[in-house]
């Protein structure tokens, strides 16, 4: 909540407001009730991605679906500010989360999903070192009432060290190429 003034100034709610977790979202009253009601359930845990340099939050992603009972969790609700996309700030904060669920939870499974129409949500997931597990159809009806089919990723237990290697290794080959990026 510390961050929810910076969130507010760049949330873009065309891109929020089409899913149902952001829907009614108008006002900046509205986007932090949204959050602290989200926060009160069990199954939904906000991050900020915050930039190392200046403390300023550039965008948030959450653990929801959370079922410790069955060691798993989704991670999503991601977005980040449009200047930010595309650099180490995704990378970083899905380590960083992967680290946490895997290594401090003990989960044996960390799901993602997207709207089938997303393709670039699709490829950060692949690159990501996530396996495509398929796509329901018509899954979830969003805001404005498109019929929405969900597409469906994870990483297992057995497959997150070489995942965390794959993005240790991208955090590198980014500070090589943009050293200031990290500051």
């Amino acid at each position: 909540m510390d961050h929810g003034e910076n969130l507010w100034r760049y949330a873009d709610l065309e891109v929020l407001r089409p899913n149902n977790m952001w829907a009614g979202l108008q006002t900046y009253e509205h986007f932090v009730d949204n959050i602290e009601n989200l926060m009160a359930s069990s199954i939904y845990m906000p991050f900020a991605m915050v930039l190392p340099a200046t403390g300023e939050a550039v965008g948030s992603s959450s653990f929801m679906d959370v079922r410790m009972e069955h060691r798993s969790l989704e991670i999503g609700g991601t977005w980040i500010a449009a200047p930010y996309q595309r650099t180490f700030i995704n990378p970083s904060a899905k380590l960083l989360m992967l680290i946490h669920a895997f290594e401090n939870l003990g989960c044996i499974r960390v799901q993602f999903r997207t709207d089938l129409r997303n393709i670039q949500s699709q490829k950060a997931m692949e690159k990501l070192g996530c396996v495509k597990e398929g796509t329901m159809r018509q899954h979830t009806i969003c805001y404005d009432g498109y019929q929405r089919s969900t597409v469906f990723y994870s990483i297992l237990d057995s497959e997150w060290p070489a995942v965390k290697e794959k993005l240790l290794d991208r955090l590198v080959r980014i500070q090589l190429d943009n050293p200031s990026d990290l500051k």
